[in-house]
């Protein structure tokens, strides 16, 4: 069987001018990181190309392949089989290496990149010559250059040439770590994981704040969110969790503050514990699974309220999207299915009847005032806890 290795291919980085090397470096850094489940492999940039190479026999292809499918700033990759800058060799190559595919289709063409400007074949000249050899191999198939089903896809490069079909779409966006850090409230229902993953896109290093209330919410509700958030730590890598017990808070906003503004009040309360929070692991940001007008705390008018409580920006990447496409993407992230779970979240055990969605900033402070809340906010946050969420 012929040498494989792993092409990844860069999107957006190659735009970065200056920038691009800072980009490339802590791309590499998370793609040896990810690996490190699959074995031991040879990570090394060369033309706008990263080689996933294995070292030895016992590192899992098929794992470092899916592995590499969900790091951020990989916009496409392939396997591909290693052979000799010799026109003969490259023809056998693809013949054997796609051949359980070129038995199979009716169709093909043949596109080649010659990044190797010695060797003494042109592009046009190498597909041509591989394009009627696998014509001669495979007698069944012909050639259709406008819509074909396979594309055979030469690359001769300075250390080699490489054969492989069209590959397959990456994970896009930049690699974490380059966007900053910024904290996410996640709680199990779909947005907050999908706002993350959104957020992990633009390359920001998480911090998760979940909020728990024992006994009104369970062990399982808590074990569902670490399952979101491992689902989204495939693609960000590991997640630092902070949850946060807001039983005593909930339970005064229940009792003593306008049952209309309980949900906004809340959520001031939550965006302020938050911020304590990513103020003390050097975040500079908050995230949250907001989307405009989706529920009565989700007003702009009442969003406006909730970021009056804190000084840091709040980025809501779902802000213009509707439930269908947040759903969707839930499917694309493999999040919707333990997101259905039906397990409580704080945010829905005490949700009055009748909420305000139109509330007004100096009456919420106001019904604020009933409780001691800063009392209890510093309560909460000496009891929080931590754990790490890694991919499995």
């Amino acid at each position: 069987m012929a040498e494989e290795v792993i092409l990844l291919k860069l999107g957006e980085i190659a735009l970065k001018g200056l920038n691009r090397r800072t980009f490339e470096d802590t791309l590499l850094k998370n793609i040896r990181r990810r690996l490190s489940a699959a074995g031991e492999f040879a990570v090394t940039s060369r033309q706008s190309t990263i080689y996933v190479e294995p070292k030895d026999g016992n590192a899992d292809m098929d794992r470092a392949e899916s592995l590499c499918a969900k790091v951020f700033g990989v916009v496409s990759y392939a396997r591909a089989a290693v052979t000799q800058k010799d026109l003969g060799a490259i023809e056998r190559t693809a013949a054997e290496y796609l051949e359980e595919t070129l038995e199979e289709i009716s169709t093909f063409k043949v596109e080649c990149k010659r990044s190797d400007k010695k060797f003494p074949l042109k592009s046009p000249e190498i597909s041509a010559q591989v394009g009627g050899y696998l014509l001669d191999s495979y007698p069944h198939l012909r050639v259709d250059v406008h819509n074909p089903d396979l594309v055979v896809r030469v690359e001769v490069r300075e250390a080699g040439a490489y054969v492989h079909d069209d590959g397959k779409p990456g994970a896009g966006g930049i690699p974490v770590g380059t966007g900053g850090k910024a904290a996410v409230l996640i709680s199990g229902g779909l947005d907050s994981p999908a706002a993350a993953w959104l957020m992990a896109k633009r390359g920001v290093e998480l911090t998760a704040v979940h909020f728990a209330s024992p006994p009104y919410t369970s062990e399982l509700a808590h074990e569902k969110v670490v399952r979101l958030l491992r689902k989204v730590s495939e693609y960000a890598g590991r997640v630092k969790m902070v949850t946060v017990n807001f039983t005593r808070l909930q339970e005064e906003i229940r009792d003593k503050c306008p049952e209309d503004l309980g949900t906004v009040i809340l959520r001031r309360f939550m965006l302020r514990a938050a911020e304590q929070v990513a103020r003390e692991e050097g975040c500079a940001a908050l995230i949250t699974g907001e989307s405009l007008g989706q529920v009565a705390s989700q007003t702009m008018q009442a969003i406006a309220c909730t970021d009056a409580a804190v000084s840091m920006p709040v980025f809501r990447p779902l802000i213009g999207l509707d439930k269908a496409e947040i759903v969707k993407l839930a499917h694309q992230i493999e999040t919707y299915e333990i997101s259905i779970e039906p397990y409580e979240d704080c945010c829905t055990i005490f949700t009055p009847k009748h909420p305000r969605t139109r509330p007004i900033l100096h009456f919420v402070e106001a019904g604020e005032g009933a409780i001691e809340g800063e009392v209890l906010l510093r309560e909460a946050l000496e009891e929080k806890t931590a754990l790490y969420v890694s991919p499995r």
